[in-house]
């Protein structure tokens, strides 16, 4: 295929009728794109990529070999409906990883944010809504429907069972298994284990301030440590601090949990 627009086309790859390439777009040997395709500006498709279905990738992304972008979803009601994926601009999709679109009763899309990075052999399943700035380490896997908020870092190995949510900022360590929501800015570690205090490296990381890391510490301590029930902990803890919006961010996740989050314990 000739090159168009400044794209450099590998000429073993196969790019289908209807696809639609942006500029300065490389599409690398062995690579399927498929007719409901469209490719933003500046990406870069490695060798032996397939991406399928009604799937969108934004501006100058990063699309390692062997990665599976929008096949059908693993979902024994799935009948062949045209569904989609949606990947944000700058997002980096290493080796291997599988990304499948969303089906008609999940909302019909599965949504990758700006500037993720999704490690080697990663699994996102049909559904999942995943926000900016979010890393999952290699291996990391999500079930369908999953949520994952900005920022949050998903372990190495791990798993997150259907439905769950995953807060903003949250992080969550190798090998985890989550099967309830994990409220933003808080760490987890294990399998169906317990909540271990606040993100407080992470939040230094992202640049918040040290009042807001020891006013989330303690809404976090008055909520899981202080309070007799959830609920009380909750209504304390918005008390406590009526003007903070992290605050109100971290009990107004809990308070809208259909799974349930885990029990908290202090580090």
């Amino acid at each position: 295929m000739p090159q168009q627009d400044n794209n450099n086309i590998h000429p073993t790859a196969v790019v289908e009728p209807g696809c639609q390439l942006g500029t300065n777009v490389t599409v690398g040997p062995y690579t399927v794109l498929g007719p409901h395709v469209r490719v933003g500006d500046g990406c870069w498709l490695g060798p032996h990529v397939v991406v399928d279905g009604k799937t969108t990738i934004g501006n100058n992304c990063q699309i390692f070999q062997f990665s599976s972008i929008g096949a059908a979803p693993q979902d024994i009601t799935y009948k062949g409906e045209l569904t989609a994926v949606e990947i944000g601009d700058e997002t980096i999709v290493r080796e291997s990883v599988t990304i499948h679109r969303g089906t008609p009763k999940g909302g019909g899309v599965t949504r990758v944010g700006r500037r993720c990075m999704i490690m080697a052999y990663c699994h996102v399943a049909h559904d999942c809504q995943i926000g900016n700035h979010v890393i999952m380490a290699n291996v990391a896997t999500l079930g369908g429907h999953v949520e994952i908020r900005d920022h949050a870092v998903i372990g190495g190995l791990s798993a997150i069972h259907q439905f769950c949510r995953i807060g903003q900022y949250a992080f969550l360590g190798g090998m985890s298994g989550a099967n309830k929501d994990i409220p933003p800015f808080v760490k987890y570690q294990g399998q169906r284990s317990h909540l271990h205090g606040i993100n407080v490296l992470g939040l230094r990381r992202a640049g918040f301030s040290k009042e807001t890391i020891e006013n989330l510490r303690e809404a976090y301590r008055i909520v899981f440590k202080k309070a007799e029930t959830i609920t009380q902990g909750l209504d304390m803890a918005d008390a406590a601090f009526p003007d903070s919006q992290e605050v109100r961010a971290f009990t107004d996740f809990i308070r809208n949990s259909k799974r349930g989050v885990p029990s908290g314990e202090w580090s």
